[in-house]
This record gives structure tokens, C-alpha cells and sequence, in this order.
């Protein structure tokens, strides 16, 4: 007698993976312009301006613009999301932090670090230097944004880069206020070659120094001039 044959087991449809995967797209995109600078500090994010431009519903949009407040990226309001503005106890409290973080991981990187990430290293400082000698601070600062980059990748512990990259980021309001100062493109350029010099000896007391006189430098930068009160 033949034995019958067993059920099939029909497996639902994925449609949550889908779903996740749009938003994290969505998510990793409006990301990319904070970082880059794209998104202006009074320009207002509207989940349905970006879901027309995703072609999908308002959900995944929703879903990554909380993800992104929920990161300190944004700040939800009646009339949309748009970029926190920092105090300036908020901009001290992210420099503390960046010289907690930062100097460490960047003498690990310089140990695990491979030729080609050295070499990318190099053409990044070289940037920095011409963007410097050009007045071009377009220039200058992706050479910085590419030198970030680079030694961050060297960082195995993921979750420590994770956590750079975010202070990092939430610095934007930093960024754009001094970049336009005089001496920030000579200091951006100075720093990072004596970064660069650190990593090259892989020279964890260089490295460690350097980084911190980055860090001082920026932050100085920073409250030139400013009612540190505020």
C-alpha cells in the first residue's frame, strides 16, 4: 500500500523583510545627506514629501525619521522633523565624549591598520593640505570626511565605531560654525598631518596626542568668540 504523502507546509510570505528593508534604505539615505551636510538647520522633513519621493507609503518613513530621533539625528515637531540645535553645554558634552572615545580607537586602528588604508590615508592629508593652500574648504573638508573614514574603518570593535561615527555626526552644528573661521582650515591641515605622522610610526603616543590636540583645536575653534554662557 502506498503511504500518503506528507502535507506541505506552505511558509508565509516575507513581507516584514520587505518592509524593513525599504526603511532601512530610507533611513540610510536621509542619513547620508545629515552627514553631508544637505539638509538645511530650517528646513523641515515631511514624511510624505519623502514617501512620494521613495514611491511607498508614509510607515517606512515614519519609521526611519523615529529611528533617526531616537538616535539624536533629528527632532520631531508639529510640522515635521528637523535638525536639533545644540547648547553649547550640549557641544561640550560631545567634545568630552569624543576624547573619551577617540584617541583610544585610533592607536587600535593604527595597529590593525593594512597598506592600502595607510595609502588612503596619505591621499586624504594631501587633500587637506591643497584644499588649505587653495582657500577651498569644500575641498578641505571632504579630504577631512575621507580620513575620518578611512582610520574608522581600521576600528574592529564595531560597536565603539558605531559610537564615534554617531558623536561625530551630532558635531554638524560644530562643523558648519566653524568652518568659515579663519584659522580652521590651517588647523583641520596641521592636525591631521600630525595624525597621519602618528599613524605611519604607528606611534600609539603620537596618535593618542595628536588626536587630543585635534579634538582641543576644534573645540576651541568652536566657542572663539561665542557667549559660552548661552
Amino acid at each position: 500500500m502506498k503511504s500518503a504523502e506528507p502535507p506541505v507546509v506552505k511558509q508565509p510570505r516575507r513581507t516584514a523583510l520587505r518592509a524593513t528593508t525599504l526603511m532601512e534604505s530610507i533611513y540610510q539615505d536621509i542619513l547620508s545627506r545629515l552627514q553631508h551636510d544637505q539638509i538645511g538647520d530650517d528646513e523641515r522633513l515631511l514624511d510624505y514629501e519623502i514617501a512620494k519621493e521613495f514611491e511607498c507609503t508614509r510607515m517606512p518613513v515614519r519609521q526611519a525619521l523615529l529611528r533617526l530621533v531616537n538616535e539624536g539625528y533629528l527632532v520631531a515637531t508639529t510640522r515635521g522633523f528637523v535638525i536639533p540645535v545644540l547648547s553649547a553645554v550640549d557641544v561640550r558634552e560631545i567634545f568630552a565624549m569624543r576624547r573619551l572615545l577617540e584617541p583610544a580607537a585610533a592607536v587600535a586602528a593604527a595597529m590593525s591598520m593594512d597598506e592600502q588604508q595607510l595609502i588612503a590615508l596619505q591621499a586624504a592629508t594631501r587633500k587637506c593640505k591643497r584644499g588649505h593652500e587653495r582657500h577651498d574648504m569644500a575641498l578641505l573638508m571632504q579630504g577631512n570626511i575621507e580620513f575620518r573614514q578611512t582610520w574608522l574603518g581600521a576600528v574592529q570593535n564595531s560597536r565603539l565605531r558605531n559610537s564615534i561615527l554617531r558623536f561625530s555626526d551630532h558635531s554638524r552644528q560644530v562643523r558648519t560654525t566653524t568652518r568659515d573661521k579663519a584659522d580652521t582650515a590651517r588647523m583641520i591641515s596641521h592636525d591631521l598631518q600630525a595624525i597621519m605622522a602618528g599613524f605611519q610610526e604607528r606611534d600609539a603616543a603620537q596618535i593618542h596626542a595628536a588626536v587630543i590636540g585635534f579634538i582641543d583645536d576644534a573645540e576651541h575653534q568652536y566657542f572663539l568668540g561665542q557667549d559660552v554662557a548661552a
